[in-house]
């Protein structure tokens, strides 16, 4: 434990001094998801419609979360069809059959939910009973969201110190049982009389399943993510309850009365006390308290931001994804959108199981590849409980799959022919210089890094498409623009231009083509914007080109047509051979590594025209120079 009480960390290694005998590995994971996937449309029908109308809420929350399908235990009669129990089951069994371990060899069974079938007993114990288990240790974790990391830091705890060979870690929920029209009804709710906003927001909010993860003291063969860091934080002592079943007031109060404090159950229940209750006044407070936490492990050295490749993220609404991420942007820390992943549209808001389902459902993506590392952020409304998990991907004991490693090399610049005069070969000269140090630079870009270490992803590959296309796109325009402002006198080296702009004017569409080819979105990429670079670079690149005779972006030119002669092909055999990918899906880059070949002999013969001067030479490496950093 630190020296803050609501704090609970467990490093790899070491705990306060204290050597741990095993490091721990996440080696499978499971999941179930009861029922056929439930639409929008069909929710309400799901859960009930509570009177005459339909909800008026409904479609205001759902605008919010931007939820689209999720799964519910019940049928269109609010009937159940699996319990809690036989869901947490089913995930554990999913998980081992994706292992190299059988039901007979589990040593340690933690399970965690916010509600069971019964108050008593414990919901391990009903799990493990569902399973049929041989004895075994068990542990129950009661919660809401946050649940399942305290489930994931008991179990590594004792896979860690060697007091268990292995663990399975569960969390489910079942949470339409408590949303189903015939409960409200029953209170009297519908007829006249509207649900609460802080009820009623949680129907269209919460939804049903759960997921295992499997934790071993060796990866063994495959992937396998390795725990790095496990961070608990309660701000309990600071704030209210915030999601809760039952009166909070009417509990906290003096004398308290709770549900068990009605004289009966029936009297509990027409009283609302077993209703459950969001009080989203409180909500910005949990993303802020969320966010500062992980500031918090930035300025206390446990977690490298830049060091991250994975932002798995529990949100239960997108909105409030929109709001952490402003706050993480106030604080300085940016964080790209496709690395963060989170299953949360397709799959609803599960509550403890979000976490287990989560990472689950990266571990399979195939995304996943040696190396990487993942940050997990659950937060739990509850009563303020956070839960943070680092992990890092390794390969186990198979032989890895991916390409070996190559050290990324400085390529020769690209050659420019010249006619032997001393002003041509001094151009050549510091251009070569520009290429050496804007290849450096370039090979340390992190994208490039992961080309040349085996370590792209398709989602890698589709980033660079996406951003490559919103910069090929202004590439005519500004050759274009050059042609249009080069003087009569100069007339070839026009017509050079416009013979330039001519070729690459639709080079756009064979990005579109590549990134389609690899799961992309077509529509998503043609209404993409572009970065920073990009739009720094166009701007620089159109103001140059609106001057009479701008001759100096030939420099422009030797960068970025040289990135197509001396770079392209080697990137287009990296990305194929670590993606598995077909030629076709590499058009763009192998096509430039062989047309920019024709597109030097104009720059060569634009050298060689005789508009050398001694000024132009300085404009011209000037230009090459802005346009490498840029």
């Amino acid at each position: 434990m630190t020296s803050d009480p609501g704090s609970l960390v467990l490093p790899i290694r070491l705990l306060k001094g204290i050597p741990v005998r095993h490091p721990c590995f996440i080696t499978a994971t499971g999941q179930f998801l009861p029922g056929e996937r439930v639409t929008n449309e069909r929710m309400e029908a799901r859960l009930g419609q509570i009177g005459p109308k339909p909800s008026g809420l409904r479609d205001r929350v759902l605008r919010q979360n931007k939820i689209v399908g999720r799964y519910y235990a019940i049928d269109d009669q609010q009937r159940t069809t699996h319990t809690n129990a036989q869901m947490a089951a089913n995930a554990v069994r999913d998980a081992l059959a994706n292992s190299r371990l059988d039901l007979k060899d589990v040593r340690l069974l933690v399970a965690a939910t916010s509600q069971g079938d019964l108050p008593l007993p414990g919901f391990a114990s009903m799990v493990h009973g569902e399973l049929g288990l041989p004895p075994c240790e068990i542990a129950t974790l009661h919660g809401v969201c946050a649940s399942s990391v305290v489930a994931l830091r008991h179990a590594t705890l004792a896979v860690g110190a060697g007091e268990a060979a292995n663990a399975v870690c569960v969390a489910s929920e079942f949470a339409s049982r408590l949303l189903k029209a015939s409960r409200f009804q029953a209170q009297g709710y519908g007829d006249g009389k509207r649900l609460p906003f802080e009820t009623e927001f949680l129907r269209w909010m919460l939804s049903d399943g759960a997921g295992a993860l499997l934790i071993e003291s060796s990866p063994g063969p495959g992937l396998a993510l390795e725990v790095e860091s496990i961070t608990i934080k309660s701000y309990a002592g600071q704030f209210p309850p915030c999601m809760f079943v039952g009166h909070r007031d009417q509990v906290l109060a003096a004398p308290p009365v709770g549900w068990l404090d009605h004289p009966d159950y029936a009297t509990a229940s027409a009283a609302g006390a077993i209703n459950l209750h969001q009080t989203v006044e409180l909500l910005p407070d949990v993303v802020r308290v969320c966010v500062n936490g992980v500031f918090e492990l930035i300025e206390e050295g446990k977690l490298d931001p830049k060091a991250v490749d994975w932002w798995v993220t529990h949100y239960s609404s997108h909105l409030f994804r929109e709001q952490a991420n402003e706050l993480f942007a106030r604080g300085g820390l940016t964080i790209p959108p496709d690395r963060v992943f989170t299953n949360l549209y397709t799959s609803g808001n599960v509550g403890s199981a979000s976490f287990p389902l989560m990472l689950g459902d990266l571990f399979r993506s195939g995304e996943l590849r040696p190396g990487q590392r993942i940050v997990c952020i659950v937060p739990e409304s509850g009563r303020f409980l956070f839960g943070y998990v680092v992990l890092r991907v390794v390969g186990g004991d198979a032989a890895d799959s991916r390409p070996a490693a190559v050290p990324p090399s400085v390529s020769e610049p690209p050659d420019i022919k010249t006619t032997g005069s001393p002003l041509e070969e001094s151009l050549v000269r510091q251009l070569a210089g520009v290429w050496t140090a804007f290849e450096t630079r370039l090979n340390r870009v992190p994208i490039v890094a992961k080309m040349y270490d085996g370590r792209l992803t398709l989602q890698d590959y589709r980033d660079l498409l996406f951003n490559l296309r919103q910069q090929v796109i202004d590439g005519s325009r500004w050759i274009s623009r050059v042609a249009s402002n080069i003087t009569r006198e100069h007339f070839p080296l026009r017509s050079a231009f416009i013979g330039h702009s001519r070729d690459e004017h639709r080079d756009f569409e064979m990005i579109e083509r590549d990134y389609a080819s690899v799961g992309g979105n077509v529509e998503d990429i043609r209404r993409g914007r572009k970065n920073i670079g990009s739009t720094a670079l166009s701007e620089y690149v159109l103001g140059r080109a609106s001057r009479e005779n701008p001759f100096d972006l030939i420099g422009a030119m030797f960068i970025i047509e040289g990135l197509g002669r001396r770079v392209a092909a080697r990137w287009a055999a990296r990305i194929r051979e670590q993606l598995h990918l077909a030629p076709e899906q590499v058009s763009f880059l192998a096509y430039h590594s062989a047309s920019d070949d024709v597109h030097f002999e104009r720059l060569d013969a634009a050298v060689q025209s005789g508009i050398l001067t001694e000024q132009l030479v300085e404009e011209i490496v000037t230009a090459a120079k802005v346009v490498a950093r840029l």
